[in-house]
């Protein structure tokens, strides 16, 4: 029976062709669009799922007031992880971790054959100082060394195997260990330990792992600032271990008396306040709230998104089935009444149908398998850097795959194959298959399907309008700043090396007298950055301290001028390392109480040990993204690893001037790689997931379009080929082809207009929520509901035409012959 089911359906597949094709790409763009979200969910709800005793796994991270406003980090205090070994009962393991600073890279140098010619890696990633607990932890399989002694001593390394295939070539992991490493050119470390590589998805990264102790007998203990409480950088993280039976609440209560105990000014008021809490391991790959240094962090509510529009396409692909396999009913009627009168049963018939849907599905399938490999080349920007096509063959994708075949052939074919056995032998064979069969009362449904289809299809439309309106006014937004032809590079930087000062200021000279340079500047970080760089400032009013957690800048002469920050009042600093001036923003003026910035000039403010005067109040500009507001700023003289170049604005010259740029660079640092950025690229990245969404709405729009009116042609297919002889006599009795074609649209673009009425309130409400997100943001304008209406309604008048003008031209003579 089923081979004969089989028989059939692939006859019936051949008979028509193109229905048949239509059908299989709607599906296979369902079906490839939730294969690859599947691919991209299933590998990031992987990640930790091999730490042993992950249940018992959490990450301290800090929420924070300061002024009333809300903070939250995964970096903390450096001293915490100590006081917890000794302070605090009911921990199994305590595992602190430090990366090195500046970009969390470091220069590794080591010495095989020849002793005066090390062999350098530059920028080596993944190398942190932590302890053995956070290798047993990790469950790490040792391939050399001793798991109880290699971190216990200052000055052990613990490579991971690539990482001693790579520093020792050919060497035997066994005579690694008892080599020596150098970093930086001031740590040097020897290998106590090689451990096999970890495979499996993880929330922290690192191949080498450098002994705790090494810090407190290095400068890096004051760089770490291991014996303060109230400050903290994001290279310091911290992880736990409870014991069996320890509750998180009891452990949360033991590290808010620690905080009391060494930070008494943690919690001074209701609005400046600090305490630890306990992060699930569970959740550290989800939630940004807490983003660790160098983190990537994957957001459920973009997964959500995701999945929601892999379910559209989806449900969007059957729906057109749907409508397309109506729409052939008639072809199909005399064989429907044969097949009863030879004595089929309506349950037989269900089956068969059901069949050809499966047959239909399944080569939709196999398309899109051969498709995926395409799409996540194609979408590699929104898929996870560690993402491979070789996840496609694993045992779980497989019953990912074939459940999605049976769930879509259940819901693609059920419906058609109830409508197409319900037809009466007689009339079937009649070729009056429709005749009180009560398809006006039945219409509905094929109505209500198409309407959806228009629905979801105009919700993307607005929606990608949108997406893209914002984007284009976050990148043109008057910043405040100056930020185009302008680059950035960093500097090799030792503030603590007085060589390191001298080769900076020659390169600055250089660049200064070339041509294509406009003004050069040393100094820290660019007005607006990914980063943050905070720094504690009090200002005394007279009657209280007011203590506000400030963005920090600072740079030589030429840095404002650069950048085009103005001046509202006073003047700029004067540069000199020991007057202590600085300038501050609108923001700040505010934040120290001043209804009028401008009356914030000559006050002192205290940072650190130092006092500066405020001798001139820079107007707001944004230091990150548009999505958050603008937080107060302090500006001070001072010279850093960055360099600032603003170039002449003849951008054709602007190749040669950065090769002569790199060629000023490698005479000063040679053997140094020389890599820059332009400004206004940096500041594009800061709207790269907005970006991307775009991309992938646009694409989802085209996408749902396309369906769609594959959905609409089915349906206007079904009604001319059940008004055939209505149209045959509207012509005879002299109605143009005009007339015809509007008889025959007019519903159709009702369906379209009411899909509009009902997606534009929904649409409109998502994109207010949508723009929640930003500080400041465009405009929800009415055009973009009526671009998006008008366009989809011409759309679809395109679509309807190619089957009404074919019908309405047709011979009247044949359709009123036909019985």
């Amino acid at each position: 029976m089923f081979k004969n089911y089989l028989i059939v359906s692939v006859r019936n597949f051949w008979r028509n062709k193109t229905f048949s094709a239509i059908n299989i790409l709607g599906l296979s763009i369902g079906i490839s669009a939730a294969l690859v979200i599947f691919l991209i969910v299933y590998y990031e709800v992987s990640y930790d799922k091999g730490v042993l005793d992950g249940d018992r796994v959490y990450r301290v991270v800090m929420d924070m007031k300061f002024n009333g406003n809300d903070g939250h980090s995964a970096a903390l205090p450096a001293p915490l992880g100590p006081a917890i070994q000794r302070e605090v009962t009911g921990i199994e393991k305590v595992m602190p971790m430090f990366t090195f600073q500046g970009e969390g890279d470091a220069k590794v140098s080591i010495i095989n054959s020849n002793p005066l010619k090390p062999v350098i890696y530059k920028k080596q990633p993944n190398i942190v100082f932590t302890n053995a607990q956070y290798l047993q932890m990790r469950g790490y399989v040792w391939l050399a060394g001793s798991q109880q002694n290699a971190l216990q001593k200052p000055f052990s390394t613990v490579l991971s195997g690539s990482k001693a295939k790579q520093y020792f070539p050919g060497v035997a992991f066994t005579n690694v260990v008892g080599k020596q490493i150098t970093y930086n050119d001031e740590l040097t470390t020897t290998v106590t330990g090689v451990v096999q590589d970890k495979t499996e998805n993880s929330s922290v990264t690192a191949d080498e792992f450098i002994s705790l102790p090494t810090i407190a007998k290095t400068q890096l203990q004051n760089s770490f600032m291991m014996n303060v409480w109230d400050d903290w950088m994001a290279y310091s993280t911290l992880w736990i271990q409870l014991s069996k039976g320890t509750s998180v609440a009891a452990t949360e209560l033991q590290l808010k008396g620690l905080l009391n105990k060494y930070n008494k000014n943690a919690n001074k008021d209701a609005a400046n306040s600090m305490a630890f809490k306990l992060q699930p391991l569970s959740d550290v790959h989800f939630n940004g709230l807490y983003q660790g240094f160098q983190q990537r962090v994957a957001h459920r509510s973009t997964m959500y998104g995701l999945l929601a529009i892999a379910g559209f396409l989806l449900l969007l692909g059957c729906i057109n089935f749907i409508n397309l396999t109506t729409a052939q009913a008639s072809r199909r009627a005399k064989e429907i009444g044969i097949r009863k009168t030879m004595g089929s049963s309506k349950n037989q018939l269900v089956l068969q149908f059901l069949s050809e849907t499966l047959l239909v599905t399944i080569m939709a399938t196999i398309l899109s398998i051969v498709l995926t490999p395409l799409l996540l080349q194609l979408f590699k920007d929104f898929t996870p850097p560690g993402l491979r096509v070789s996840m496609l063959y694993t045992m779980g994708v497989g019953v990912f795959l074939v459940s999605l075949v049976m769930l879509v052939s259940f819901l693609s074919g059920l419906y058609p194959a109830l409508v197409l056995s319900g037809y009466k032998p007689v009339l079937a064979l009649k070729n009056q298959a429709y005749t009180n069969t009560g398809q006006t009362r039945s219409a509905w449904v094929r109505k209500t399907l198409t309407v959806s289809q228009f629905i979801i299809a105009q919700f993307f439309v607005i929606a990608t309008v949108i997406v893209s309106k914002q984007i284009n006014y976050s990148l043109t937004a008057d910043m405040g700043f100056r930020k185009d032809a302008v680059l950035n590079f960093n500097t090799p930087w030792n503030p603590r090396d007085t060589l390191s000062k001298v080769k900076v200021a020659a390169l600055l000279n250089k660049l200064k007298a070339m041509p294509g340079v406009q003004l050069a500047s040393q100094g820290f970080l660019a007005p607006a950055t990914e980063g943050a760089a905070f720094g504690s400032i009090k200002y005394f009013d007279g009657q209280k301290d007011i203590k506000v957690d400030v963005q920090v800048r600072w740079g030589d002469e030429n840095y404002l001028k650069l950048y085009a920050v103005k001046l509202l009042a006073g003047r700029t600093i004067i540069p000199s390392d020991s007057i202590k001036e600085c300038l501050i923003n609108e923001e700040y003026a505010r934040e120290m109480g001043f209804v009028k910035p401008l009356d914030a000039l000559n006050r002192q403010i205290e940072w650190g040990k130092d006092k500066y005067t405020i001798t001139g109040i820079m107007r707001d500009f944004h230091e990150h993204s548009t999505h958050g507001l603008i937080d107060p700023i302090v500006f001070k003289y001072g010279t850093g690893n960055m360099i600032h170049i603003a170039l002449q604005p003849q951008a054709g010259e602007w190749k040669n001037t950065i090769s002569s740029i790199e060629k000023a660079y490698t005479s000063i640092y040679p053997g140094e790689d020389f890599s820059y950025a332009f400004y206004d690229d940096t500041i594009a990245k800061f709207y790269s997931e907005e970006q991307n969404t775009a991309k992938l709405l646009s694409w989802s729009t085209g996408l749902t379009i396309l369906i769609s009116c594959l959905g609409l042609l089915g349906l206007v297919i079904y009604t001319t080929e059940t008004r055939v002889k209505e149209i045959g006599i509207r012509k005879i009795l002299g109605a143009s082809v005009t007339h015809i074609v509007s008889i025959l649209s007019r519903d159709f673009v009702v369906l379209v207009i009411l899909a509009f009425a009902i997606a534009a309130p929904v649409a409109w409400w998502a994109a207010h929520k949508w723009l929640e997100g930003f500080a400041y943001k465009t405009s929800v304008s009415w055009w973009v509901f009526a671009v998006s209406g008008f366009g989809m309604v011409a759309v679809a008048i395109i679509t309807l035409s190619i089957q009404t003008i074919k019908a309405a031209v047709a011979n009247p003579v044949k359709a009123i012959k036909a019985e």
